[in-house]
């Protein structure tokens, strides 16, 4: 018996062969060809065909081939009706197939267009796997998702890379990090949580690995022991999230060409100031007592690759001068402060925090910071707060290393930076 289906989609495109038609229809889940004989369908069937153009958008209705001729769709029919849902205007800004390239400015222009394609479906579902992942093993371990303000009333580090909102009759920002706000639900008595939205930051970088606006899957736990214990939670939760991307979306991986490597043991961890010595064999001199550079990172990354076999490696022991006052610092001059780094790129920071008071008072005073303007945090230490620390991974910037996509502005929808705010 002849199955009938429904399909529906975009024109990808249109090839006409004296009676015989072949329309490939593309959709977020298949790629369909349609193969229309003149003599077998309507008069009015055939005279659309000649409507049809690039990226319009159709139904049809027909019998399901048995076996499909094409290789590269999924499934193939013959249609016995097609309805015209929406006619594409030519010519088209840029082409989604990509049989003509477009320069990436070009493409975050006319970015719903470029979204038309395989590779960057491919992109966005795994993106949404990653998140999905990271709160599938959040909530199995006792973690419970809270929604943090993104509208703070003073800076939570610095005013210098903030952005003001006018809110009524007087200023507020956008937030840097819902870091305080999630300490503060740790004061609170919520001993596990994390917290997944945006964040801003208004620095005129313009790298191929900055935003303005990013997502963060922040994580924050109580009673901890030191940074270690933050250390531990950042591994498994990354562990668990790259092995569920890699079981479920092998297909989008084959697509884009990427082969995820799992570390096989813990996720080695460098320290200060051994990381001095680390880099002088790559000819890197760094001051005793100062962080490193972007170049450092890449470093890091060839040295762990190499002696560990492994994408990713923790960074601990910062100096503590390059550190906010809230961080927890550990023998002079170090600080309880951690990175994660993949392939050379940060993608995490954390760590422990300060949770007594008099220490947290005392480190805002060394940072030259006015305690008048922290006190809406700070007050909340004196009435009992437990060593707490967590981290904040780049959901855009993680995603960016383990597709090796060149910019990270294809691991966002609609990226934001000092130039572009539209579409």
């Amino acid at each position: 018996m002849e199955e009938i289906v429904k399909v529906h989609g975009w024109v990808r495109s249109i090839r006409q062969l004296g009676n015989i038609c072949f329309i490939v229809l593309w959709n977020w889940n298949q790629k369909i060809q349609l193969t229309i004989k003149r003599k077998e369908v309507p008069v009015e069937l055939w005279k659309l065909i000649d409507e049809l153009t690039p990226e319009s958008v159709i139904v049809a209705e027909g019998r399901k081939a048995e076996k499909k001729i094409a290789k590269d769709v999924d499934l193939e029919i013959f249609p016995s009706q097609i309805v015209l849902l929406s006619k594409a205007c030519t010519p088209l800004p840029l082409d989604p197939s990509e049989r003509v390239p477009a320069l990436l400015p070009t493409r975050l222009d006319n970015r719903p267009l470029d979204l038309r394609n395989e590779r960057r479906h491919a992109i966005f579902k795994i993106y949404a796997a990653l998140i999905y992942a990271f709160e599938e093993w959040l909530r199995k371990n006792g973690f419970i998702r809270v929604y943090t303000p993104s509208i703070i009333g003073a800076p939570s580090e610095s005013g210098a890379a903030v952005f003001p909102v006018k809110y009524f009759d007087r200023t507020v920002y956008l937030r840097q990090d819902p870091q305080l706000h999630r300490q503060l639900t740790i004061i609170a008595g919520f001993e596990r949580l994390y917290d997944i939205g945006p964040s801003w930051r208004a620095e005129k970088s313009h790298t191929t690995r900055h935003l303005c606006e990013y997502t963060v899957c922040a994580v924050e736990q109580a009673f901890i022991e030191d940074e270690i214990d933050v250390e531990k939670t950042e591994e498994n939760l990354v562990k668990y999230a790259l092995r569920k991307v890699k079981q479920k979306h092998s297909k989008e991986l084959e697509l884009l060409g990427v082969d995820i490597e799992i570390p096989r043991g813990s996720i080695p961890e460098l320290r200060f100031p051994e990381i001095y010595e680390i880099l002088k064999k790559f000819n890197k001199h760094i001051p005793y007592g100062e962080s490193y550079d972007d170049e450092s990172e890449r470093m890091l990354g060839e040295y762990v690759k190499k002696e560990y076999d492994s994408d990713l490696f923790f960074v601990n022991r910062f100096p503590y001068k390059d550190k906010p006052f809230y961080v927890m610092k550990a023998e002079p001059p170090w600080a309880r402060s951690v990175d994660l780094l993949y392939k050379g790129l940060e993608i995490s920071s954390g760590g422990q925090r300060e949770h007594r008071y008099e220490v947290l008072m005392k480190q805002i005073k060394e940072k030259g910071l006015d305690p008048k303007n922290l006190e809406w945090y700070t007050k909340f230490f004196k009435y009992g707060a437990p060593p707490h620390g967590g981290f904040a991974i780049g959901i855009e910037r993680m995603l960016m290393k383990m597709l090796n996509l060149k910019n990270i502005r294809e691991a966002i929808l609609f990226p934001r930076d000092p130039e572009r705010a539209l579409p």
